[in-house]
């Protein structure tokens, strides 16, 4: 909210004039970690998507709120949860993605597949990993893709928000050596490190034009010379000062749980077939790749 409220240079902007779409990854390197019995029954949808992921949604998509109030500022973030359009099955199958860890290497160390994990059955077909594709029925965020993505035993541990912006015209260099327009990107990085990053194009010195992608990096511990604290400890201190404003509200939690149900009851008629779908220490199944790719985009991998 600091990022988008406090400067002018980004609100201007922040909307479907000039964004393309946004990414939102919430990437984890461990297995169950021995919560099998919990997990087998929960799966990453249950357990990521309605609560952390819906939050970042909507504190990336939401208006301004009229003051940091936490009712104001959770008016702002109900309205766009309860912007998202409903998905039918048949988008279902076209718009959401479910994998499962396999065996692979993470770190440098062997780790078993899912179903190899205690307390998983051996046939199990719970989701260790989702990527979704969700759009905004409002006039901010008309036909702008709000892509999201989930999962365990990935390369990296990262959460991080990522705002694409529009390519620019190419029409200038057309008859350079430049044979095509990087996008922008405004990265917000939330976990292990607290940062932000702004990709964008610059020349590469010499007689001849040609753009090279250039990332400036602000990372908060380095700069502020403070570690921040960790997610729990930000939740326990308001709680204990009564401040609901990073607390979901009731209708905040119906509104995500209203989006998810149509996938989760379609799953649990169509069960996979193929699982497990991805090697542990990747970044999922091939056909969260395909998500991106049938609309002409990529995804934004992080390893640090």
């Amino acid at each position: 909210m600091a990022l988008r409220f406090a400067n002018g240079i980004f609100e201007p902007i922040w909307n479907r004039c000039y964004i393309d779409h946004v990414q939102i990854s919430v990437a984890e390197t461990v297995g169950v970690e021995g919560r099998g019995s919990y997990f087998d029954h929960a799966g990453s949808l249950r357990d990521m998507v309605p609560n952390h992921i819906m939050q970042l949604i909507s504190l990336t998509a939401m208006e301004p709120p009229i003051s940091f109030d936490a009712n104001a500022v959770r008016d702002e973030q109900a309205k766009i949860l309860h912007a998202i359009q409903p998905i039918s099955d048949e988008e279902v199958l076209s718009r959401s993605v479910r994998g499962q860890y396999g065996e692979g290497t993470v770190g440098g160390q062997h780790v078993p597949a899912y179903r190899a994990e205690p307390d998983v059955g051996p046939d199990s077909r719970t989701e260790t990993f989702v990527a979704m594709k969700l759009l905004i029925d409002n006039w901010r965020w008309a036909d702008v893709p709000f892509y999201l993505r989930t999962g365990k035993r990935m390369p990296a541990r990262n959460t991080h928000i990522v705002i694409q912006f529009r390519r620019a015209p190419f029409v200038l260099f057309r008859e350079t050596t430049v044979e095509h327009m990087m996008p922008n990107q405004l990265v917000l990085h939330i976990q292990p490190e607290e940062g932000i990053s702004l990709q964008f194009a610059a020349k590469v010195p010499g007689p001849v034009m040609r753009l090279g992608t250039v990332d400036m990096n602000f990372e908060y511990q380095e700069y502020f010379g403070k570690q921040p604290s960790t997610g729990y400890e930000r939740l326990l201190h308001d709680c204990m000062i009564g401040d609901q404003t990073l607390f979901q509200r009731a209708d905040m939690v119906e509104a995500g749980w209203t989006v998810v149900n149509p996938v989760l009851d379609l799953w649990k008629a169509l069960p996979p077939r193929n699982f497990p779908n991805y090697g542990s220490g990747t970044w999922g199944p091939k056909e969260a790749d395909e998500l991106l790719e049938r609309d002409g985009r990529r995804w934004r991998n992080f390893e640090k």
